[in-house]
Order: structure tokens, then sequence, then C-alpha cells
């Protein structure tokens, strides 16, 4: 097979069934085209030019390129690749990066076409592209921004800037990341490196009752093979509880399809797969428990020793039961939503190479989790080995949104690593991504809200129960979110509230963008509506009576002391709500920090390396947040470094620990451990000395916060309740015409201080994306301990040309505790989301929507085909 890659004349004379994705990133070693979706054809991220047309390359076999003219990004005029990466950086199209690549591929189609596309257009272009970061509104921009430098024969005007917070510096190595040359965890090569692959259970519940690997072991190219019987250290890891196994033994009994049996490494990929279906595996099929109800019934079966209720979380404040019966008005309803898919575009993948510490046999572990330390400790006592044999690097990954917190592939390329001492790759496809990893839990909730004859709220009583799936990640922390978010971001005299937390043998319930949040809202501003419509009162105005402000306290009892700005949010609606034909509208509060009496801490250190090298180390995940980008424009407002001296890196050998990147912490704890790491060298550049005096000085730092309190617990003598140290607050409404079609979505969100406005904008966009789909077509639904399907296209994923408008307005209320007043924005952004669709769709025809997804696709003005 003859053809042209990139203007050069190739020929291929092997497999030729092999795809043309896999040849380009295997053989012809060209990384920008990615794999998000394992040849379904959905994601668009692996697209190319094929004779001047957009293809996707995992479509194609190498037997189709007979003759043709292959282009890559690589292959691009330099003035068109200029033009594209400054214009993603300038506008903000670009969060991960992941699928960026493919899209700009997709619009350089686009443009040799038609030059001067409208927006809709270029919407209409991106169909087949898939973005789970930006929620396609700065993309969009960022191709008209680019389409006019090229069709003008000009450069992007970039802005120009110190660099300071609140500045629009551009995103941290997002040029890179546009061009494809950011270096995500699959695309790393080592010579002589072999590739990991492993055997799932067949069965949601089975006794495992003999493993034969002898075929497996047959296979050509076959290293090694290994069972739960080959780990040397601990087997079972966990985050919380210790009760997730690396690897299920003979004997025991599997609690979901994402178990891991046995683990294979070859020199191939292929063959590590080709023995991973040699594997033979004898069961005793159990039935499996699925219905979270039935598992709570004494005849259940038990999943594990201590039953199959994995946490129970309560508050109760005041008199809820009397307030209620002498409330004037009473709204009670039961709500469910469903289980969600994360759907980052980047499958989890761990690159594990022999490494030596102090002259002692260690790994280093390239990871695309969210959260290096976290991790290591796990791979250290998986090892049995010291934490410090253990280096864990942080490979900025292709998007997380709480699904890469715990382990997937990275316990399994270390232990290949270790015994074969080679390096390995394990990386997931789409498919076994959809079976192992920790979805959003599905809350059945019961809510009974009652108010006042003068629209105040006197008492909420709320029952909640969680599917956590097999095991127990961070379940219960997620109800425990769910319980003291119950009121939402109102004040209530009275609550009780309960939740429960249950194991079942699906596949497990972890953290995601909202982690219960978004649950409780949809409930609670349900029911906020419903108690507007039977006592008259104005959904605005209601909503502002009882808005939680300074000295009032939240569910679990927490009295507000500053930085309240769920009012500052509302006000910022109020007209265009009035003035709304039909509209829906929603208020909401997400946490900072972990809080619930767990520490939130963070280190930081600053190495000065050359008079034009600063190197800033941290323990946070870059996952297309920006939180790289936090800490060099925090570390430039304190010394005042041109931006350009400044690298980030996160790994574990330098020992700047910080927890797991979660809970919308992560601009708040890398903003305050860099400020106070970086008094040190503020003093001495003040003194006079310049950074080539200063070369091979060290600055040390780390801020904690260590004085929150447990959920329903009384706090410690004369301690008051402080659930978490910081909250941020919203207001979303949704605009809907005579049709049923949303024609904009406004959100008004306090932020505290917006460190980056491009940054702070992407997020808040690319949450309402995600939040919307999660009130109208997202689901990932289970039957017998089985997803219904494990294609991505049937995830309900909007698509660009499906996005309705939507426009973000920044409010600061200062808050006390975070860097320059900031507060975590990065899950609020689609708390309230769901339940202002729901209540704009109900002033449409009068119909009140309890459970998630709505379905309701003439909201996105399509026809009930579904969404593709």
């Amino acid at each position: 097979m003859d053809f042209i890659l990139n203007g050069k004349r190739t020929s291929y004379d092997a497999n030729p069934e092999l795809s043309v994705l896999t040849y380009l990133r295997e053989v012809a070693g060209i990384i920008s085209p990615k794999d998000g979706c394992s040849g379904e054809g959905v994601c668009g991220c692996c697209t190319i030019l094929v004779d001047g047309g957009a293809r996707l390359s995992c479509r194609m076999k190498m037997k189709d390129v007979e003759g043709k003219r292959l282009t890559t990004l690589e292959g691009l005029p330099t003035t068109e690749r200029d033009a594209f990466a400054d214009a993603f950086v300038l506008k903000g199209g670009v969060q991960c990066g992941f699928c960026t690549p493919g899209i700009v591929m997709k619009a350089k189609a686009m443009l040799d076409k038609n030059p001067n596309p409208t927006r809709d257009e270029i919407a209409q272009g991106l169909t087949t592209n898939l973005c789970r970061c930006t929620g396609y509104k700065k993309v969009v921009d960022s191709i008209a921004c680019a389409a006019e430098a090229i069709r003008e024969g000009k450069p992007v005007v970039m802005a120009t800037g110190t660099g300071k917070i609140g500045s629009r510096h551009g995103k941290y190595s997002g040029r890179e990341a546009v061009l494809g040359e950011r270096v995500f965890v699959a695309d790393m090569k080592e010579p002589g490196m072999l590739f990991g692959a492993l055997k799932f259970s067949d069965h949601p519940r089975a006794k495992v009752l003999h493993i034969d690997v002898a075929e497996a072991l047959k296979v050509p190219g076959v290293e090694r093979v290994l069972t739960a019987t080959d780990i040397p250290g601990k087997r079972i890891v966990g985050m919380i509880f210790k009760d997730w196994p690396v690897m299920v033994a003979e004997g025991e009994i599997t609690r979901y399809i994402g178990d891991v049996l046995a683990e294979v490494a070859a020199t191939t990929e292929a063959a590590a797969r080709e023995a991973v279906a040699r594997i033979r595996v004898e069961y005793e099929v159990l039935p499996p428990v699925t219905d979270i109800f039935e598992a709570l019934k004494p005849e259940s079966p038990q999943i594990t020793d201590k039953g199959n209720t994995l946490s129970i979380s309560e508050v109760r404040v005041g008199d809820p039961e009397a307030a209620l019966k002498a409330a004037a008005f009473v709204t009670r309803g039961r709500y469910e939503t469903q289980r969600i898919e994360h759907a980052f575009l980047e499958m989890e993948a761990t690159f594990a190479v022999p490494w030596q510490k102090d002259g002692e046999k260690g790994v280093k572990v390239f990871d695309c989790g969210q959260g290096v330390y976290e991790d290591r400790v796990q791979l250290a006592a998986m090892l049995g080995l010291a934490e410090k044999r253990v280096n864990v690097v942080q490979v900025q990954n292709g998007g997380g949104f709480g699904g890469k917190e715990d382990l997937t592939t990275q316990g399994h390329a270390t232990l290949l690593c270790w015994h074969t001492e080679r390096p390995v790759m394990v990386r997931l496809t789409r498919q076994e991504s959809l079976r192992m990893h920790p979805k959003r839990h599905p809350i059945v909730m019961e809510y009974a809200l009652g108010c006042d004859a003068n629209g105040k709220l006197t008492a909420l009583i709320s029952t909640m129960h969680s599917d956590s799936g097999a095991y127990a990640s961070v379940g219960m922390k997620v109800i425990e979110r769910a319980v003291a978010h119950a009121a939402a971001a109102y004040t209530v005299p009275n609550v009780h509230v309960k939740g429960t937390a249950v194991i079942t043998n699906n596949v497990p319930c972890g953290a995601m963008r909202g982690f219960g949040v978004n649950q409780s809202c949809f409930a609670m501003e349900s029911c906020m509506d419903e108690l507007c419509r039977m006592g008259g009162f104005d959904r605005w105005q209601f909503r502002w009576d009882n808005a939680l402000v300074e000295g009032k306290s939240t569910a679990t009892g927490q009295i507000l002391k500053g930085g309240v700005g769920v009012r500052a949010c509302l006000e910022a609606l109020k007209e265009r709500f009035q003035n709304a034909k039909i509209a829906g509208l929603a208020a909401g509060i997400k946490n900072t920090g972990i809080g619930c009496g767990m520490p939130d801490y963070g280190k930081a250190k600053i190495v000065v390396e050359a008079a034009d090298r600063v190197v800033l180390h941290h323990g946070w995940c870059e996952m297309g947040q920006g939180v790289y980008t936090m800490a060099l424009q925090t570390l430039v407002e304190e010394t005042g470094i041109d931006p350009q001296y400044i690298e980030v890196r996160v790994d574990t050998d330098e020992e700047t620990a910080a927890g797991m990147t979660t809970a919308s912490r992560g601009t708040s704890l890398v903003g305050n451990s860099v400020r106070v790491t970086a008094q040190g060298l503020k003093k001495d550049l003040l003194s006079g000395k310049t950074l080539a005096d200063l070369v091979g000085q060290e600055y040390k730092g780390e801020w904690v916060c260590d004085w929150t309190t447990k959920v329903g617990h009384e706090p410690p003598p004369g301690k008051d309740v402080v659930t978490h140290y910081s909250y941020g607050y919203a207001a979303q409404m949704v605009e809907l015409d005579e049709t049923g079609k949303i024609t904009r979505i406004t959100a008004a969100h306090d932020a505290g201080r917006i460190m980056n406005p491009t940054l702070f904008e992407g997020q808040i966009e690319g949450a309402l994306h995600m939040g919307l789909g999660y009130a109208l077509t997202e689901e990932f639904p289970f039957k017998d301990g089985f997803p219904v399907s494990f294609k991505m296209a049937d995830l309900g994923i909007i698509r660009p040309r499906d996005m309705p408008p939507v426009e973000v307005i920044g409010v600061e209320v200062a808050d006390l505790h975070g860097p320059y007043g900031a507060k975590g924005v990065g899950e609020i952004g689609l708390v309230p989301t769901a339940a202002a669709v729901a209540n704009a769709l109900c002033q449409l025809d009068g119909i009140r929507r309890t459970t998630l997804p709505m379905r309701e696709l003439k909201a996105l003005g399509r026809k009930p085909k579904g969404v593709q």
C-alpha cells in the first residue's frame, strides 16, 4: 500500500486490516490522533484528513489508503497550526486537550470548504466530535477566531497581560495540547516495553473456583501471567475503606463484572489480549443483588461481612416533625436520579517503569489518576514497599470529573512492571472503562418540605437511598454530601435528613462532578417550585427570601460567617427571569474542600533552577480544569516572576503532598499553599536579589484546614458546627420557547474571586453541558449486574449542534479562607441545572418531572429518536 502521509510518500506492507489510527500511533509514531472510543467512531478524537476530507481514522483500514493523501495535525502548514493553537488558547477552547487535535482537523476540513462559517454552521460541522470539558461554546469561538486569522492571512492577536490573578492568562501548556504535542499516558513509549491486559469477571456475583492460565502462557510474546497470589503486599486497596481487591483470588466471590481475576504482560497489546481471551475460569455462579431496596431486606444475600449497608448519614436540627405538621403548605414527592458515566475522552492508562531510590529497587508510575499521593500510598502497600520506593508522576490527563479517583490500571501496570522488571503499559478500551471505573450514584429521595403562609420555609424531612455498587469507593461521602446539602441554597430551621448508601453487585459508584449535591438539589428545587404553586408565591422572591445569608445555617446546622453569595447570584438573574415568558429557576450551593472532620491540605515547593527557570511543585491533578494555571498565576501574583519562566510539576518524589483532586478544592488549596510558599522567594526578590542570585534555592510551604466537624455529630466542646470551610454558590435559569425548546441557559456563579475569567467561564460552560445531559439524555443503566449497553454512543452525551446558547455571569462575594477570596467552581456549575430544566418544563405544561433523565428531547429541538 503506497500513500502520502503529511506530504511524504509512504509504503506499508503488513496487516491490511490494521486500523489507520493504530498505524499512525504505533507504526508512524504520530500521537496527535487520539483513541477515545476504541473504534466505535463516535468521539472524533482520531479525525484526520484523507484527500482533504475529514475522516475518522479508527474506522479506516490500511487496505483503504492505497493512493490516498493522509494529513494529520503535524502536516498542516505552520501558519494554520499557529492560527488554531493561538485561537484555542486565546478563546479558551482547550481544557484537557485530549479531543482538541481531532476538533482542529475537523475544523480544518470545514474551513477549506467554507472559510467564513456562522456559529451554527461550525456547531453543525462538529457533529461527529465530542468534548466533555468545554460545553462547545469556546470551541466554536476558537474556530471562528482561527477562521478569521486564516482567511485574512494575519496572526491571531493574543491577549497581553501580566499573568497575575484576574487576568485571562492562557492555559498552561494549552498550545501544546491543541497541536497534539502534549503527551498523555497512552502516548508514552520506552524500548523493550511490555503491554498489559486484564481478565475481568464474567459474572457480577460468582465464586471463583479455578483460574487456568496454561493456554495464555502459550501465546507468542507473553512474558508473564499474574493472579492474586502474585501480589507481594496488601491485595485489598481502597481510598477510605480497604475493601477492593486488586485481583480476586480463587475461592472468593466476585462483586461485579469489573473485578480483575488475572493479568498478562506481553510484547504487543494484541498478544496480551489474545492471552487474556485464553484464560479459563471455573465459576459457581450466584444470583446478583442489584436492587437497593431488595439488598436491604434481611433475607437478601449479604455481599460483605458487614451486610449490604455501606453507611448511614443523618442530620437533625430543631423539631421538623412538629414544624411540618404546623406548616401552611407542604409538598411531598419521590425523586429518582440515574447512574451516569463520566465519559472522559481519555480512557484510563498507566505506564510503569523500573526505578531505583537510594539504590533500592522501586517503580516509577506515570499516572492519569486524580491524586498521585493517594495512589502512591495504595501502590506501595500493594508491593509491600516503603512509599519512597514508589514514585508516582502526574501526567496531565484527558478529563476526570471524579471518575479517575479510584485505582484502575495503576495497580496492574505497577505489579507487572515489578515482576518483569520492564516498562509496562496498561490501558483500557472504552468498553473496559465503562465496565470498571465507578460512576455517578443513582439516588432515590423522599422529600417533604413545608413553609408558612408568608412563604418562609419551616421544615424539611427527607430520606435518601443510593446505589453505591460493589465497593465503597467514596460512596459514604457522596451520600454524606447529599444529606448535608439537602436544603440546597436555603435556610430551613427544622431539618431531619437520613441517607443510606447501599452495597449491590452493580458497578461501583463514587465521585462525579457534584458529588451527590446535584441529586439533592434536583429534589429540593423541584419542591421549591411546588410550594410556590401551592401558595401562589413569586418564584424568584420566594428563593431570595429563603436564601442562605450570613448568620443563617445550612441543613447541618453550620452557621455561615461570611462570603455567602446566593442572593447576589439571584439578583444577577432577577430582571431577565421576570421578563421571560417561560423559564425555570434554581439555585445551588457546593462545598469547597472535603471537610466533614477531615483535613484539607496542600504543600508546595518552589525551586529556582536558572535565571529564567523556576519549577513549581505541588500535588494537584491537572485534568483540564486549570489547576496548573492557577498555581502559576498565584506565583506570578506573589512574586512578579515572568510566567514564561515557570514550569509546573507534580511528582511524589518531591514530597509536596496533597489529597485527591476532588471537592472543588484544587484552586483554593493550591492557591493558598503557593501563597504561603512564595513568601520566602518574595522576600528575597524584594531585598534586591535576582533569580540569577537565587539559583539553587528551594522554598517550601503548606496550608491546612483542620477545623471542620463531622456531619451529624456534636462538635467538640467550645467549637461550632463547621461542615466545610468554604462554599460556592449559583443561580441558573433556563428559558424555553412555546415548543419547549431551550432558547438560553443563564448561569450566575459566585466564585469569590475570579482568578482567570476565561477558565472560570469555561468551567461553568462545560458543567452546564454536563448538567443538561444529566437532566435530559444521559444514563448508564444496568440490568442483572450488566450494562444495558457497552456503547459510548448510547450514553446520551449532547452533541455540539444540540447545545443551546449559554451565558455565564460572574459574581464575586469574597470567601473568608480562599486565596484572594476565591471559591471552588469545578462542580457547582451543574448542581442547579437539572432542577432549572425541570422547573422550566413544568412551567410549560404543568407536569412535574421527578425522574432523571427527563428524556424531553424537544428541549434540545430534537425529535424523540435519541440524541447522537
